[in-house]
């Protein structure tokens, strides 16, 4: 856009000179006709020898093909004003720079005027960019890498430790060797201050005992009583600079006698579990297996670990989520369960009556579990059933015969059905535990029905035991 007048200046040459780095005149034929650079731009160097040779011979050949279609679109326009247009210049083989053209027509015989920028030093600004974002990128890999390494080796750690920032007396990492000792899990007590991790503790006081600990010439502890499962344990502190930083490391001792947590005890512990006559059984919160030896495998007729990992225990009793269910909730409302009987079924369909054993855990991580041993106990529960059976079915018959000739066969046969009824319903009652809600399900009634029935045979003797 132009206004006003511009006056006729007679040193255009030395005008060119100044306001650009580098101006090129070029005839029709593309041949260098002359060439001005800048004396401020001694990186371009002396470039007479371009005078009297095609201007192309001086581009990369990705440069040489855009200002081949750049031109054509010179010559096509009205005006004379095309875009500018970045090419590269090669000289010599090794030397190379990139220069912004303008390009302008000249007269009418087709000549052009190239003036350009050295872009030599927005190039190199560019470069020294690019190599830093490299190293950041660098540094930030390298970062992650150490931090990664940082956490594999916390969490790995068999001795329980917790790594707290003294001022603000909060915990800063801690493992989950010591957080499972503390009765919790690392995600829990990060971030939390120290001090409520433990009874009758405050943080000013608590703070000030461990770093005395920390600055003592000998070895000493803090004793503290943990907040969760009332465990005691000495921590002995020490303090450690990092990146400036001081930070406060904290090495948790159990102080119970019978803590037996090594290597060598889970050792012992594990062999035990592989080697056990009795089927052990890991199960989640939900009732799903993780865990069986070689014992639980050979009861169900299964292969390998996979074949029972991950399936409902329910799959694997008779009574399927009835007695899931009653051991479960027996076993985290009243605690361990010793003998609770049932049958187990193997892939095949055959059937063992067992004992089983349930009690709570928790595991490593703070989730909690159930573990359970099952106990074939066909052997020996056999003949009691047999005899208990008789027992009862002699009675109930008994009672039933001393109707013959009183009652028609119709009325006998309905007396012995209300018979057999009693007797499958206290069965129910009983193993249940007198859970009517899981005995009702286990003899496929409604609740309802099932206390109408209760209160037909007489097996409830109040409105408040019903």
């Amino acid at each position: 856009m132009r206004a006003g007048g511009l006056p006729d200046v007679g040193s255009a040459g030395n005008i060119l000179e100044q306001s650009s780095d580098i101006a090129v005149y070029m005839d029709a034929g593309d041949t260098i006709q002359g060439i001005s650079v800048n004396p401020e731009s001694p990186a371009l160097g002396c470039l007479d020898h371009w005078v009297g040779r095609p201007f192309k011979n001086f581009l990369t050949s990705d440069s040489a093909i855009k200002f081949t279609d750049r031109l054509a679109e010179l010559s096509k326009s009205a005006d004379g004003a095309v875009r500018a247009i970045e090419l590269n210049h090669m000289d010599n083989a090794t030397w190379e720079f990139p220069v912004r053209y303008t390009l302008h027509r000249i007269g009418d015989a087709g000549e052009v005027l190239l003036i350009g920028r050295d872009m030599q030093p927005l190039a190199e600004v560019q470069q020294r960019l690019v190599h830093e974002q490299l190293a950041r990128e660098r540094d930030q890999q390298l970062l992650r890498s150490e931090q990664t390494l940082f956490r594999v080796v916390l969490e790995q750690s068999e001795t329980p430790f917790i790594i707290v920032e003294p001022e603000k007396a909060r915990i800063r990492n801690i493992n989950s060797a010591a957080a499972s000792l503390l009765g919790s899990n690392p995600d829990t007590l990060t971030g939390n201050i120290m001090s409520q991790t433990f009874e009758g503790r405050r943080r000013g006081e608590f703070m000030e005992a461990m770093q005395s600990a920390a600055n003592a010439e000998s070895a000493r502890t803090v004793e503290a009583v943990s907040r969760r499962n009332g465990r005691v344990f000495n921590l002995r502190p020490m303090f450690f600079r990092a990146a400036g930083e001081s930070l406060l490391l904290c090495v948790i001792e159990p102080t119970d006698d019978n803590d037996a947590t090594g290597p060598e005890f889970a050792h012992w512990l594990a062999s035990l579990y592989a080697a056990s006559a009795d089927a052990i059984v890991l199960i989640d919160g939900k009732g799903f297996v993780r865990e069986a030896n070689e014992a639980f495998l050979v009861m169900v007729d299964a292969m390998q670990l996979r074949d029972v990992q991950d399936q409902s225990l329910s799959e694997f009793l008779m009574r399927g989520s009835v007695d899931l269910k009653l051991l479960l909730e027996s076993a985290a409302k009243k605690g361990p369960i010793r003998h609770y009987s049932a049958q187990l079924k193997s892939a095949f369909g055959n059937r063992t009556p067992v004992d089983i054993s349930i009690s709570r855990l928790r595991q490593r991580g703070g989730e909690l579990g159930f573990g359970l041993i099952v106990r074939d106990v066909s052997s020996n529960q056999l003949p009691d059933v047999e005899d208990a059976n008789a027992i009862v079915s002699e009675e109930a018959m008994r009672n039933v015969m001393d109707l013959v000739g009183t009652a028609s066969l119709k009325d006998l046969v309905s007396a012995t059905s209300d018979v057999v009824e009693k007797m499958c319903i206290e069965t129910a009652v009983q193993i249940t535990n007198n859970n009517r809600v899981a005995a009702a399900q286990m003899l496929g009634l409604s609740r309802q029905s099932l206390y109408v029935k209760l209160r037909k045979h007489g097996l409830v003797n109040s409105d408040k035991d019903d």
